[in-house]
């Protein structure tokens, strides 16, 4: 029956006890016997286990007996804190009707709270403030309650306590779930309605879909139509999540669950999509989740050049269980045929590196993150550049512009002033500042995104000795000094290595590049030249030793001139293999470039 049905999230800021609260519920509606119980249990990755952060949104359903003695079933979506998987929280509340959003009761309200807070909001969906980690010596219940009030503005009286660790509160969590969150409404008689919300691919069985049903219901056997590209298929199987899929006979309106329709082409399914019944078709779709836009671009080439059929594969499998990653086909002089990709983030970007790797067991190598600028040229008509290869002529530039954002910090006052220094050195603009309790403050920047894309994040926890919280938003675009960075090694461009910078800190990048680069390629007998170059303009060098024969060994006392002849002779043969030699540039230096400063 609907009204007993409560489909509800999970969201709070990185670190706060997601996942935690989340393997407690499992516990309690003994989903699992407690001997393959493990923490974590929804982050099924290895990735995740070994960061320690939820990548993946997972849906479980849990059954649950009310104290009054009601039967519920309760579908939970896990979602991921960090800012870089935004669009993973957005899917997940796209199928419920209501979140309980999770609060650390020593760190208080984050930067991510307040965005993932606004995200249900957007939403209409029913809010349940809950306190966690309640037994940390640290905690202190009455700031986060005045926080609640407020910075969330809302009802502190709402609150619920708990400690996800210890188990204390899951029961008074379960009752407010079935009190205060609403069933789902829909119309089983209705034309079939559900949202693609996630979906993975299994080699035997094809495209596993994820979804939400909102109106009309679904059984084995039914003809569907996906109504992004008109394709049927024919129902193979439905069925719920428990920890593994199970079967049933029939997915109904207001339920969450998996349809297997023997979708083979990975391409066909759209996460977003709305499915109906091919006979009686919906008139229009639902409204999907909100879309994003990668704001980070770099290439992904296989070390092997023989792996490139293997890597389309695994990509193309990837992108149905990443909505936000985007890709086409790119190539270079220096790395072969590969993918031109699109992230929402430099860990979004590590992400996906790592999970191609593990997942698909592929050598991978990506080139120099960027950004996407936008350049007016002087006929009038706009450009935008993600990859240095179609950096326009500089002669026909009539204006550069670079993306901006909006950044939200919150931290301890006693780390303002390193702060601001920091944002100021990326070239911040536009500060606002207010205090939001006695001893906390909340700093907006506009900074532009590419001084963000390195180790901003990094360099920003560690200054705040991980109580300062980070959130961003792209705004817009605005004109800057751009100019295209060429890394040369001995008079030869490697494509590979261009970038496109500001023009006042290209130098320094350039010296940082080059330095890299003489740490990796290996000595020869001739001296190698490593440049950094805007056009026709060296603007920084270093060079790698040759080998060195002492031919003078055989020379003991005798006149000057033999041993001038002899090096003479030397200079001319070395000048010679400059001419004809080449230079492989190991993989390890591409690498190495790739580095921020906070990884050596």
């Amino acid at each position: 029956m609907m009204k007993n049905i409560r489909n509800f999230s999970i969201i709070a800021h990185i670190d706060h006890g997601k996942s935690t609260l989340a393997d407690r519920l499992i516990q309690h509606a003994g989903v699992i016997d407690p001997r393959n119980f493990q923490d974590q249990i929804l982050d099924t990755m290895d990735i995740e286990r070994e960061r320690g952060i939820t990548i993946k949104s997972q849906a479980i359903t849990l059954p649950y007996q009310a104290r009054d003695g009601t039967a519920y079933t309760l579908n939970l979506i896990d979602t991921p804190g960090h800012v870089d998987f935004s669009y993973e929280v957005s899917r997940a509340l796209a199928s419920c009707e209501g979140v309980l959003l999770v609060i650390d009761a020593a760190q208080g309200v984050a930067a991510q709270t307040i965005a993932n807070l606004y995200l249900a909001m957007e939403n209409n969906l029913e809010i349940i403030p809950v306190i966690n980690k309640i037994d940390l010596p640290t905690a202190d219940i009455e700031r986060v309650l005045q926080q609640i009030d407020t910075e969330l503005a809302l009802d502190p009286l709402s609150h619920l306590q708990c400690s996800a660790k210890e188990g204390i509160g899951i029961e008074e969590i379960l009752e407010a779930i079935v009190q205060r969150i609403p069933p789902p409404t829909g119309d089983p008689a209705a034309p079939l309605a559900a949202l693609i919300f996630d979906a993975q691919y299994d080699s035997f069985r094809g495209t596993v879909i994820h979804c939400r049903v909102f109106d009309g219901l679904v059984r084995p056997g039914d003809q569907i139509r996906l109504m992004s590209n008109q394709a049927v298929y024919k129902v193979e199987e439905v069925g719920n999540f428990l920890l593994t899929r199970v079967k049933a006979d029939q997915l109904s309106a207001g339920e969450v669950g998996y349809i297997i329709a023997g979708v083979k082409t990975v391409s066909d399914t759209h996460i977003g999509d709305t499915i109906t019944h091919d006979h009686r078709p919906r008139a229009k779709p639902l409204p999907g989740f909100r879309e994003f836009k990668p704001v980070v671009f770099a290439s992904i080439y296989p070390i092997a050049s023989d792996d490139y059929e293997d890597l389309a594969v695994a990509v193309e499998k990837y992108k149905l269980n990443d909505a936000a990653f985007s890709y086409q086909k790119d190539s270079s002089i220096a790395l072969g045929h590969g993918f031109r990709c699109g992230f929402l983030g430099l860990l979004h970007l590590e992400i996906v590196q790592a999970r191609l790797e593990q997942e698909y067991d592929l050598a991978i190598i990506m080139s120099v993150p960027s950004v996407r600028y936008r350049f007016t040229l002087q006929d009038g008509t706009t450009q935008y550049v993600d990859n240095p290869a179609y950096y326009p002529n500089p002669s026909s530039i009539g204006k550069a512009e670079e993306p901006y954002i909006r950044a939200t910090m919150i931290m301890p006052d006693k780390y303002l002033g390193s702060v601001i220094k920091f944002c100021t050195e990326k070239r911040g603009v536009d500060s606002k500042m207010h205090y939001l309790g006695p001893k906390r403050v909340e700093l907006i920047y506009e900074l532009p995104l590419a001084e963000v894309l390195y180790d901003f994040y990094d360099r920003f926890k560690s200054m705040t000795q991980g109580y300062g919280s980070f959130d961003y938003e792209v705004i817009d675009y605005r004109e800057s000094k751009l100019a295209l960075l060429d890394i040369l090694v001995n008079g030869d461009k490697v494509d590979a290595l261009s970038q496109i910078v500001f023009r006042d800190s290209a130098r320094a990048r350039a010296l940082q590049f080059c330095e890299r680069l003489k740490e990796e390629i290996p000595r020869q007998m001739f001296k190698i030249a490593i440049q950094g170059a805007i056009g026709g303009e060296i603007i920084a060098r270093t060079t790698v030793s040759p080998f060195r024969k002492d031919v003078l060994a055989k020379c003991y006392g005798g006149d000057i001139t033999r041993k001038r002849k002899l090096l003479e002779k030397q200079k001319k043969g070395k000048k010679r293999m400059k001419m004809v030699g080449s230079v492989s540039i190991p993989q390890s230096a591409f690498l190495s470039v790739l580095r921020s400063d906070s990884d050596k």
